[in-house]
């Protein structure tokens, strides 16, 4: 593990009041991940636009038909044997093209473990079908680094309206939290996501203290 998730929310809850107070009303954050960044990428492009299930229909079809889920053997697979398995073409096309960048050598899987942060965003978005949230996600779950918040993930902006009492989000404010909590982004993340759901009621609650301060221990940013 790259690095430690209580470590990340022990950071937080020093850092800023109201975090700490969902912290510790959550008692505690389940972590995921650790998936192959080869298998992430495929399930990210499978689960566009479809609800959890039937993605996964679709990876349970896509692994009975292929055996093993490898670069190899979806380059080695037409569409039409793709599609079958419930997705549509252009979701078949991308898929392929993604094992073909990979089984080419065009792009690297083992070179991203090492890869900052934007240049594994640049590489995989170059891909057909991966926009930047997709490529944040597998940092997040393939790669397991420890400062990714994803300005696209609606989850995220909610997350922190609901804490902060914010009607909107917008990106300069965004990026006020994502500085706040630097170098542990991802920890935040996951704990927004909890309080997206309707988790931690009672820290969403709390009076804000001194509405419209920058002081990051309990104030508004």
């Amino acid at each position: 593990m790259a690095w430690q998730l209580e470590e990340g929310l022990s950071y937080l809850a020093r850092r800023d009041a109201r975090m700490a107070a969902a912290i510790e009303e959550l008692g505690g954050i389940y972590r995921t991940g650790g998936e192959p960044v080869f298998t992430g990428l495929l399930q990210a492009i499978v689960g566009q636009q479809i609800s959890l299930r039937a993605a996964d229909t679709v990876w349970k079809r896509l692994t009975e038909t292929l055996g093993e889920v490898t670069p190899e053997r979806v380059a080695a697979a037409s569409e039409a044997e793709l599609q079958a398995c419930g997705m549509s073409f252009r979701k078949a096309a991308y898929l392929r093209e993604a094992a073909q960048a990979v089984t080419s050598g065009a792009l690297q899987l083992s070179a991203l473990e090492t890869a900052d942060d934007e240049t594994v965003i640049r590489q995989l978005t170059a891909l057909r079908g991966v926009g930047r949230w997709t490529a944040e996600m597998l940092l997040i779950f393939s790669l397991e680094r420890p400062d990714v918040m994803s300005y696209d993930d609606f989850g995220l902006r909610r997350g922190l309206c609901r804490l902060y009492h914010h009607r909107e989000m917008n990106r300069a404010r965004f990026e006020r939290y994502r500085r706040r909590f630097h170098p542990y982004g991802t920890a935040a993340s996951l704990v927004l996501w909890e309080i997206a759901g309707g988790r931690a009621e009672r820290a969403c609650a709390l009076p804000l203290r001194g509405a419209g301060s920058t002081d990051s221990k309990g104030g508004d940013a």
